[in-house]
């Protein structure tokens, strides 16, 4: 079993997460964060930390979220890492709560710096 980033994160990308994370296992695009399934040691200090409720139990994911599995898998491959937390989003406030946002979601690789 993994855990799972799933559609509250988008255009929100608090990074509570990923300085929590034992193990380094979240990468990071623009606007969103993904776990890699095959790195996620399945702790749990993820889900406490996240402040929109945005990361669940693979199994115990809604049909309308399940999506999410295959969207952290891919998007971990292509990402970088986020080993330490990155500059907050200046709107993130503004997405917090805000449903059907899956339609945000930049899911391209991050230009080269």
């Amino acid at each position: 079993m993994t855990f799972v980033v799933t559609e509250p994160c988008i255009r929100c990308k608090f990074m509570d997460c990923v300085k929590a994370c034992p193990v380094d296992c979240f990468y990071e695009g623009e606007d969103f964060l993904v776990i890699n399934p095959d790195e996620c040691i399945d702790c749990n200090v993820c889900v406490t930390e996240c402040p929109v409720n945005a990361i669940y139990q693979d199994k115990d994911l809604l049909p309308e979220q399940r999506e999410f599995i295959e969207i952290n898998r891919r998007l971990s491959q292509m990402w970088p890492r986020a080993t330490a937390p990155s500059t907050p989003l200046p709107e993130r406030e503004q997405w917090r709560g805000v449903p059907n946002k899956r339609q945000f979601l930049q899911m391209h690789e991050p230009a080269d710096p």
